[in-house]
């Protein structure tokens, strides 16, 4: 069932979104500071291509960097991202097919606003990291 929903994602909604956190991290990949936000707006365009069967963790390790870089991200390009999955996930909900794709758009919502910190594991090894 996974292998299925994300197929209908990938077509329907996940590419997009995918393309969309690919150029918001080449853009923060422009200048060195900003790198770390260019990176993890890769990690979640991966986890934006194929979201069913993963889910996202805090990872152990994360500190003060973190919540700094968060804050930093919201204003620059989280809340762009996070719209557009908001507003793709209702458009997905119209119908009964695109109900399971836009709760996924609604789940990717906390990580496209604070991606740093957190780190994407499979749905059955959740605690794995810790």
């Amino acid at each position: 069932m996974r292998t299925i929903l994300n197929l209908i994602w990938l077509v329907l909604a996940g590419f997009w979104l995918a393309l969309g956190y690919v150029l918001a991290g080449l853009i923060c990949c422009i200048l060195i500071i900003t790198i770390p936000f260019g990176i993890a707006s890769f990690r979640i365009a991966n986890y934006a291509l194929w979201p069913f069967g993963r889910t996202m963790v805090d990872k152990p390790s994360a500190g003060a960097g973190s919540v700094v870089g968060n804050i930093i991200w919201v204003i620059v390009a989280g809340w762009w991202l996070a719209l557009g999955h908001l507003v793709t996930g209702i458009a997905l909900c119209v119908t009964i097919i695109g109900i399971p794709l836009g709760l996924a758009n609604f789940k990717l919502i906390p990580i496209s606003l604070l991606p740093l910190g957190k780190e994407i594991v499979p749905s059955d090894a959740p605690f794995a990291t810790r």
